[in-house]
């Protein structure tokens, strides 16, 4: 293994998308590729992600090496999503990334998924010690660093922001993934339609609303359009209260955002704005690493390169707030 300056193969395999991605200990960025599976109705089904993922983990990481004009055995270390996802899904991505740590003999590592949204953020946009907004399809959570840990401060008591957005896209018949289709459409909603705010102390909920919409989409008093406008007003509205919170209770002056949702340019525009208003400084790493990626497996599998596992293995339900930090901040 090279001591200098190590390259690691990023696997990522928690929900819908299998991504593989390479990138060295001093942050460059050699490939980051992924594949999503899609379906036109209901949502994630695990069986169907899971052969999605098997077809294509051979094609994602050989293409990902292309990209990255390496060979297998230039790379130096493996790392892997364990967690927390869907069990078969994560089950794909651990196998190779045992298989190829075999194949190569170089060390392999199991990160946390969640993390690795955060890491890749700061890593990407230069932030010191921020609050991280970290909101996609599973996940609504809060986080930042506090006593050795990445500490959770505010979170979905119920589905994730992402979950929600899609299944009211999918009940309105816009199909799966429906968040860029939900963005797509609130820009032609002129007329704000007031809905249910549910912030409970530093979290959020979010199957009120939910209710609320379909009984509103079913009355067949309101648009598409409308609805899917006053749905994001709503919910950022949320997710930007208590992000400003924690913030404030932590002291700390900067926000990332990280997770698919993310890439909404209206949660942007909203979080940027508080921001400017506190006097704190906002961050938004590029799209292709808010959404599910390989690159920021192996950008925390460096980061915890003398992780000592005594079994590799997946963590479905595994928090945030279970990790301990180890590695230099």
């Amino acid at each position: 293994m090279r001591k200098n300056n190590l390259i690691c193969l990023g696997i990522e395999s928690t929900a819908h998308t299998f991504g593989c991605g390479i990138i060295d200990s001093k942050g460059k960025i050699y490939a980051n590729v992924t594949d999503a599976y899609t379906t036109e109705k209901g949502g994630i089904h695990p069986t169907e992600a899971k052969k999605h993922h098997e077809n294509v983990k051979d094609k994602v990481i050989q293409k990902a090496l292309n990209i990255a004009n390496l060979k297998l055995k230039d790379i130096d270390m493996v790392s892997f999503s364990q967690g927390p996802g869907i069990a078969p899904c994560l089950l794909v991505g651990m196998r190779k990334a045992k298989e190829l740590s075999k194949e190569i003999n170089v060390p392999l590592v199991g990160v946390n998924h969640c993390i690795a949204h955060l890491e890749i953020g700061k890593l990407m946009t230069k932030a010191k010690d921020p609050v991280l907004l970290y909101a996609s399809g599973a996940n609504t959570q809060v986080i930042a660093y506090d006593g050795g840990k990445y500490r959770v401060f505010g979170e979905t008591l119920d589905q994730g922001v992402g979950n929600f957005i899609d299944h009211f896209a999918r009940y309105i018949g816009l199909g799966f993934p429906g968040g860029p289709k939900i963005e797509k459409i609130a820009l032609n909603g002129s007329k704000y339609i007031e809905l249910p705010y549910v912030v409970k102390g530093m979290d959020v909920s979010f199957s009120g609303i939910l209710t609320n919409l379909k009984q509103k989409f079913d009355s067949g008093k309101f648009s598409k359009e409308d609805l899917a406008h006053s749905l994001q007003e709503t919910i950022f509205a949320m997710l930007v209260e208590v992000s400003e919170r924690a913030m404030a209770h932590c002291g700390k002056e900067e926000l990332v955002l990280g997770g698919g949702v993310a890439c909404n340019k209206r949660l942007q525009e909203m979080c940027r704005i508080m921001c400017r208003e506190r006097g704190a400084k906002f961050f938004v790493p590029p799209n292709e690493v808010l959404v599910d990626n390989g690159l920021m497996i192996g950008w925390l599998g460096i980061l915890q390169q003398n992780k000592k596992e005594k079994d590799i293995d997946i963590h479905p339900y595994e928090r945030t707030d279970d990790i301990v930090v180890e590695w230099e901040r």
